[in-house]
C-alpha cells in the first residue's frame, strides 16, 4: 500500500493529493536537552497524530555534522546565534542514532504511514540508507548539493525537490542534473520564509512550474493557516507539505510555522471536500526570489571540499569528496561544479576539509 501511493505521486493523471507533515526535528520541544527515550517517545506521538490527521507521509531531516558544516566556522545564520548551527546539528544527530531511525521506521509501518528524510548531507543519506527508504526529500538548500543527489539518484528511488531561496536557473540545474539520471522527481513550490506572509507566498509559481516542467508539482507553505495550501491546491499541487507540531509556541526553529494535529485534520478535510478558497493575491506566474530568502543562501549553500587527506596527483572520485556549509566562508567550488572536477588530478596535497578550488586542479 505504502509503495503504491509512491507511486501514485509521480502518476501525473492522478488527481489525489498527498500530504506530508513535515515533523522534522520538532520531537525536540525543549532547549535543556533530553534523553533518546523521550525524543523517541515525542516522535511517536506525532506520528500518531499526523496519521489520525489525514497525512499520507511523515518526513524528518537527518544530519551528519562531519560532511555537512564546517565545525570550525562559529557564524551567526538565521535562526541561530555565533556558532549554535554547529551544536543545534551535533544535537540533533546524537539524538537520532541508526537504532532511533530503525524504531520510528518500524512506528510508521505498523501505522501504515510512509517515512522518510531529508538528508542533509551525503552520509545522512548513507546512513537512512541502512534503514531502509523508499522517498527521498531534497531541501531547499541542498538543491545544488550534487554530491548528495548523485547518491540519492544511484538508489533508484524517487526525489522531492523544495524549491525555495532558489533562482530559476538553479532549479533548471538541479532538474537537469536528476532528469539525466533518470530517477523520478517532483517539485514543491517554496518560499524560505518563516513565516511567509500569505501576500509573498506568490501561488502562481506552481503553474509556471508546471508549465516548464514535465514533472509534478506541490506546494511546501511556510504560511501559518491552510488559506495558502487551498488556494495551491485549487490550480494543480499535488503534493502538499506542512511542518507539523503539537504547538507553535514549543522552543525551536520550526515550531511556529507548524500546523497543529487538529489544523493538519481541517486543512485534509478541506481539500478532500474540494473547497475552494479565498486568498486574494496569487502573485505572478514566474520565479520570485525574495530578498528574505537571499539571507540564506550564503549560508545554506555548500561547497566542494576534500573528504579524506588527498596526496598530490590524485584523480578525485566521488569517495572522496564532501560538500559542506557554510558556501559564505568554506572557500570551495560551489557544490554544483561537482561533475566538473570528477577525474581532475590535484596538483598539491590536500588535508580532509581543505577547500577544492580550481586552481589546486590540473
Amino acid at each position: 500500500m505504502r509503495n503504491k501511493k509512491i507511486k501514485d505521486i509521480f502518476d501525473k493523471k492522478r488527481k489525489d493529493v498527498f500530504f506530508i507533515a513535515e515533523i522534522g526535528k520538532n520531537f525536540i520541544q525543549t532547549k535543556v536537552d533530553k534523553s533518546q527515550k523521550e525524543y523517541l517517545e515525542n516522535t511517536k506521538q506525532l506520528i500518531r497524530l499526523a496519521k489520525e490527521a489525514g497525512a499520507d507521509a511523515v518526513k524528518f531531516q537527518t544530519h551528519v555534522l562531519e560532511d555537512e558544516f564546517l565545525q570550525d566556522i562559529k557564524i551567526s545564520s538565521p535562526h541561530f546565534k555565533a556558532g549554535d548551527r554547529v551544536k543545534w546539528i551535533k544535537r540533533n544527530e546524537d539524538a537520532t542514532p541508526l537504532e532511533f531511525w530503525q524504531e520510528i521506521k518500524k512506528c510508521c509501518q505498523d501505522l501504515d504511514i510512509i517515512f522518510f528524510s531529508t538528508p542533509m548531507s551525503k552520509k545522512a543519506a548513507q546512513k537512512l540508507g541502512k534503514v531502509g527508504i523508499d522517498l527521498w526529500k531534497v531541501g531547499s538548500g541542498d538543491i545544488l548539493d550534487f554530491v548528495t543527489m548523485d547518491f540519492l539518484a544511484e538508489t533508484g528511488k524517487p526525489i522531492i525537490l523544495s524549491t525555495g531561496m532558489s533562482k530559476l536557473e538553479e532549479i533548471d540545474l538541479a532538474v537537469n542534473f536528476l532528469k539525466k539520471r533518470k530517477v523520478n522527481i517532483a517539485l514543491l513550490h517554496c518560499v524560505s520564509k518563516y513565516p511567509c506572509p500569505p501576500e509573498e507566498l506568490n501561488i502562481n509559481t506552481i503553474k509556471f512550474f508546471q508549465e516548464r516542467y514535465d514533472i509534478p508539482i506541490g506546494f511546501s507553505d511556510h504560511s501559518i493557516g491552510y488559506e495558502a495550501v487551498i488556494a495551491a491546491v485549487n490550480i494543480g499541487a499535488r503534493i502538499i507539505e506542512k511542518h507539523f507540531s503539537l504547538n507553535r509556541n514549543l522552543w525551536g526553529a520550526d515550531h511556529k510555522v507548524s500546523m497543529t494535529p487538529e489544523e493538519f485534520k481541517i486543512m485534509v478535510e478541506k481539500v478532500r471536500s474540494g473547497e475552494k478558497n479565498n486568498l486574494e493575491n496569487y502573485g505572478v506566474k514566474e520565479k520570485i526570489l525574495l530578498d528574505d530568502e537571499v539571507i540564506f543562501r550564503s549560508i545554506f549553500r555548500k561547497s566542494l571540499m576534500a573528504g579524506k587527506n588527498i596526496s598530490a596527483g590524485t584523480a578525485l572520485t566521488k569517495e572522496m569528496i564532501f560538500a559542506m556549509r557554510p558556501q559564505k566562508y568554506a572557500g570551495g567550488l560551489p557544490s554544483e561544479k561537482y561533475e566538473e572536477i570528477l577525474g581532475k588530478k590535484t596538483k598539491k596535497y590536500l588535508k580532509k576539509f581543505d577547500p577544492i578550488t580550481k586552481n589546486i586542479l590540473k
